[in-house]
């Protein structure tokens, strides 16, 4: 079979050089893709201080300050209850207008217990004045809702509120604070 040429010698076979190779190692960890830890934390305490800042300058506080001036109660008769006219100062310490939305009283006595009440109308006060004229000593013109106080203004004014309690139990209460919600404020101002 001469006619039949022979096979090539056997050639070396190509070796590529070997690299390492960590099947372990993986490249979207956090050790590959984040800053190192010290950086962060940093960063993270600076935002913490900014929003810090900006959570105290934006806390809301009541727009207005005052004092209860006079209180004065009647009891009437039969019912167990009483009628307080509560003489009061406000002040708008802010400066843009305060808008009276409620104004309600709360009383606690001594043994504990408590009593809420919201503020008789004001063109009803005059009847109350005819009935319990105890109630008109000392008191100012009414102070209801939709009133406005200018920036920096003050007003005067008496509210009637109603309580289930005797006039002895009144007298001896532990407190009697009026707190009155403006329409734009989540505070409402507390008068004590």
């Amino acid at each position: 079979m001469p006619d039949q040429p022979a096979p090539p010698p056997p050639s070396e076979p190509i070796i590529e050089p070997i690299t390492e190779f960590h099947v372990g190692e993986e490249f979207g960890t956090a050790k590959r893709n984040l800053p190192p830890l010290g950086i962060v934390l940093i960063c993270l305490a600076a935002v913490a201080v900014i929003v810090g800042i900006f959570a105290f300058k934006g806390r809301p506080k009541p727009q207005g300050a005052g004092s209860i001036d006079f209180v004065v109660a009647a009891e009437v008769p039969g019912q167990n209850m009483i009628l307080a006219a509560i003489t009061m100062t406000l002040r708008n310490t802010t400066d843009k207008p305060l808008w009276i939305h409620t104004l309600r009283a709360h009383l606690t006595t001594a043994d504990g217990k408590t009593f809420d009440d919201a503020a008789a109308s004001a063109v009803d006060l005059d009847r109350y004045y005819q009935g319990f004229p105890a109630l008109k000593e000392s008191s100012e013109p009414p102070l209801s809702p939709e009133t406005k106080l200018l920036a920096g203004a003050q007003q005067k004014g008496t509210i009637i509120v109603s309580f289930k309690v005797t006039k002895e139990v009144f007298d001896q209460r532990k407190s009697l604070t009026v707190a009155i919600q403006p329409y734009d404020q989540v505070l409402p101002v507390v008068l004590k």
